[in-house]
């Protein structure tokens, strides 16, 4: 050896290693021999899996299923009405968001018999930001088709969705398919690539537990929309909105409209939006915005990608945003991303309001939240709360008095987007204080189950977490507890 060369010193070499993400990997441990990106290899990723493989039964999840496939790789044509048609926003953690849902025909259906759904299938979100995500078909939906972001799993009659799909949704299962999932672009998993994720076996008592929890929390989910769907058929028929429909046909003179509007395109003049504003005259009305609007509207920021960051302050996107909740957001900023970035933290009650994408989503912060949205997200402050109740006016910013003012408004764009002006101008019908706490206790009692739904969702996950890391009886014992709080 050179005199110039040290010996070897394991100690420099594991002080010098400590603290990074770092894994050592014989080429005998390779899981295969094309899968050798040391992304794949990432010390979460390869923890996971040694658990996983202690545990004293598995099996691969391929092994488990009579059918794995995906949905649909053309362009339906969406139907007002027909078979349901799930979007990978659709796809939630252990439930099916049903109002994303879009629809096609019975025809379109019995095409795509390969990818039709049925009670007991399990459906797993396989590309883009919703990567990840499954939840297994309940009886409320007896049929329905999928695109082809989305994966369908049929499982043999001896093993159970329900606690299949939670192990996917728990650390598990996740970082499974995530790791599978890293890609140049965005994560992406293929159908290939599950029949080797490892899913560790349980006894029936656990399965039919963390069926239960699912099954009620679904109940719940249920019982929510039913709530939250009859909030806003009392607010229609307080206003004595009549059906409206898109048939019929529109014309105006100069004066009534280019002149006065500045727009010319057809969709701006559709009869029905002057089905809309004449209903709406016969009631007190105020602009959303403005000098004498109800609400304060705020811009937040939009900092750019090169900002984002893997942790620090959760940056909200439209995307993460629902009229129900918002999501875990994948993207962070850091904390000096603004001078006095607290200023940018949304408080309690202020209703956040999408602009661009899918325009026109409203949903009420519950609480105070450490959170930057995005500058597609206005954040909206009731200015007189003893006149318009923030619940009322986030309902009826949901429901078809604004989208259709949406609609009108953003026709004729490529890309959706709602001009902040427009906006200000939107009408608002502000009905009594007594029918405004009337739909406002509905709205609460819809997030009430909400929320109740959410926590078993997360007690099931966290169940089989408990069973892998500490044991079967421990996990049955933590879940019982938990249900009969």
């Amino acid at each position: 050896m050179s005199p110039s060369v040290e010996p070897f010193n394991e100690a420099k070499y594991k002080d010098l290693m400590d603290g990074l993400d770092f894994q050592e990997i014989n080429k005998s441990e390779l899981e295969n021999e094309f899968t050798i990106g040391a992304e794949y290899y990432g010390k979460k990723y390869v923890e996971v899996v040694s658990v996983v493989k202690r545990q004293t039964k598995t099996i691969p999840l391929g092994k488990m299923w009579v059918l794995a496939t995906d949905g649909d790789h053309g362009s339906p044509d969406y139907q007002e009405s027909g078979v349901l048609y799930l979007l990978s926003e659709c796809v939630k953690e252990g439930y099916i968001e049903k109002a994303k849902c879009r629809y096609i025909t019975e025809a379109k259906n019995r095409e795509l018999k390969r990818s039709c759904l049925h009670p007991g299938d399990i459906v797993v979100t396989k590309t883009g930001v919703y990567f990840g995500k499954s939840a297994v078909i309940p009886e409320s939906i007896p049929e329905a088709n999928t695109i082809a972001h989305v994966g369908k799993i049929t499982l043999k009659s001896q093993y159970n969705p329900y606690y299949v799909s939670t192990f996917l949704n728990c650390k598990y299962g996740y970082y499974q398919l995530r790791r599978r999932g890293i890609k140049a672009t965005r994560p992406e998993i293929k159908l290939v690539e599950f029949p080797d994720i490892i899913v560790p076996e349980f006894s029936k008592k656990l399965y039919s537990e963390i069926e239960a929890t699912i099954r009620t929390a679904n109940n719940l989910l249920d019982e929510a929309d039913n709530a939250g769907n009859q909030s806003e058929q009392i607010l229609m028929q307080a206003l004595n909105m009549p059906q409206i429909t898109d048939k019929a046909v529109s014309i105006k003179n100069f004066s009534d409209s280019f002149a006065t509007t500045g727009r010319l395109d057809s969709e701006y003049y559709k009869p029905k939006f002057d089905i809309l504003f004449d209903t709406l005259s016969k009631f007190s009305n105020k602009p959303l915005g403005g000098d004498n609007g109800i609400t304060n509207i705020k811009k937040s920021i939009e900092p750019g990608s090169d900002s984002y960051k893997d942790e620090g302050i959760p940056f909200v996107r439209v995307s993460d945003v629902s009229k129900y909740e918002i999501t875990s957001p994948e993207i962070y900023l850091s904390h000096d991303v603004v001078e006095n970035v607290a200023a940018l933290f949304p408080k309690k009650d202020t209703i956040l309001f999408s602009k661009d994408g899918s325009v026109g989503i409203a949903y009420k912060l519950e609480r105070d939240e450490d959170i930057i949205t995005s500058g597609a997200l206005l954040h909206l402050t009731v200015k007189n709360t003893s006149e318009v109740l923030p619940d009322y006016l986030t309902l009826v910013l949901n429901s078809p008095v604004v989208q259709m003012q949406a609609e009108r408004d953003s026709n004729g764009a490529i890309i959706q987007h709602w001009k902040p002006s427009e906006i200000e101008n939107v009408i608002i019908p502000v009905l009594g204080m007594d029918k405004q706490r009337e739909l406002a206790e509905m709205v609460q009692k819809s997030f009430a189950l909400r929320r109740q739904s959410k926590q078993l969702l997360e007690y099931a996950k966290q169940t089989v977490e408990m069973a892998i890391e500490q044991g079967e009886d421990a996990a049955l014992a933590w879940l019982k507890d938990k249900v009969e709080q």
